[in-house]
């Protein structure tokens, strides 16, 4: 097999990860879970796994059966929850895989106690989101008899906001946990943590602030960045005055200008509008973002970087709640839009 480099990558500080972790684990309940659906966030769902199973982490979830077979052999004592709960179609997956359901649905709860051959399953009740979950008044009406909850959820839908939607579902929830039986009940993710302990329950779990992602105004200073893409230089080469770079010549040279020409584009999940905003490094040194985003070239300003060449790395600007302010993108998507070109690559 030919060893092909990539001209891209995306360089993961895996201390950072847990020093977000465990952060996050001392503000919220009595244990501290992780979602790694969506591939870890961008990251990688089985290394993110390895590493925070490695701290003490022991409670994961991803939104479906293939994410979850994907995962598989669990290392060690963990357990892994499915958030898309189970369909028709994934019995056969949910019977065999060592994993629980997170049950969504009347017909779901019907589906499992009827074919789940008595295995545990979480399930989730909608405190508000109307997005997955039984209403709270079928929870309460029987529709989980029979069945072994390890898990009672809910999920938060303005935690990251300064809304009385918080404190409704929060009352919503406490009553569910006290007609609904259940060894443990969650209700907290990355936003929710920061809105005191009252939110956490049993059991929180945090996507977003685990990879770099700022929730709320108090988590600022306490995590940590932890994915930074970097792309190679193809091209060094000089702009003459007056030239313009780029489709649609939006970038003209005042002077004669130096400029590098990347190996990253929008299809490597770094959009167009980047443009005018976007910025690298090279050891330090600045290199401004010029002219539009290509589908997998980027071209920027070297005049502050004059020993950068063919075969450089430079590091994106990628700091999340920076770069979603200047993007108009979300946190969550400048991390799940990455693309699979990168290499994933970890300290």
């Amino acid at each position: 097999m030919i060893d092909i480099a990539s001209p891209l990558r995306l360089r993961l500080d895996s201390a950072a990860l847990v020093s977000n972790w465990r952060w996050l684990a001392a503000q919220g309940g009595k244990a501290c879970g992780a979602a790694i659906k969506a591939n870890g966030y961008g990251l990688g769902a089985r290394e993110v796994m390895r590493h925070l199973a490695t701290a003490g982490c022991r409670d994961f979830f991803v939104a479906s059966w293939s994410e979850a077979a994907a995962l598989m052999p669990l290392p060690g004592d963990v357990a892994l929850s499915v958030l898309h709960g189970v369909g028709a179609s994934d019995m056969v997956a949910a019977r065999t895989l060592p994993a629980r359901p997170v049950l969504c649905s009347v017909e779901q709860a019907l589906r499992w106690r009827e074919g789940g051959e008595g295995r545990p399953c979480d399930v989730m009740v909608d405190t508000g989101m109307n997005r997955l979950g039984l209403r709270p008044e079928e929870a309460a009406s029987g529709a989980l008899d029979g069945l072994a909850i390890e898990t009672l959820l809910s999920h938060l839908a303005s935690a990251d906001e300064d809304s009385d939607q918080n404190a409704r579902q929060l009352t919503a929830f406490r009553a569910v946990r006290a007609r609904v039986p259940a060894r443990r009940y969650s209700l907290a993710n990355s936003a929710g943590i920061c809105l005191g302990p009252d939110y956490g329950f049993d059991l929180t779990r945090p996507g977003l602030a685990l990879y770099g992602g700022i929730p709320r105004a108090s988590a600022d200073g306490h995590i940590r960045q932890v994915a930074y893409p970097e792309a190679r230089i193809i091209q060094r080469r000089v702009a003459r005055a007056g030239e313009t770079v780029g489709y649609g010549a939006t970038w003209t040279a005042q002077r004669d200008t130096p400029v590098v020409i990347a190996n990253m584009g929008y299809a490597d999940g770094y959009l167009r509008c980047h443009a005018g905003i976007g910025g690298a490094t090279r050891e330090g040194q600045a290199l401004p973002l010029i002219g539009r985003v290509s589908m997998d070239l980027i071209a920027f300003d070297a005049s502050g970087a004059p020993d950068a060449a063919e075969g450089d790395w430079l590091t994106i600007d990628y700091d999340l709640p920076s770069v979603a302010a200047q993007s108009g993108l979300s946190q969550y998507e400048l991390l799940t839009g990455l693309g699979a070109r990168f290499e994933r690559v970890w300290d």
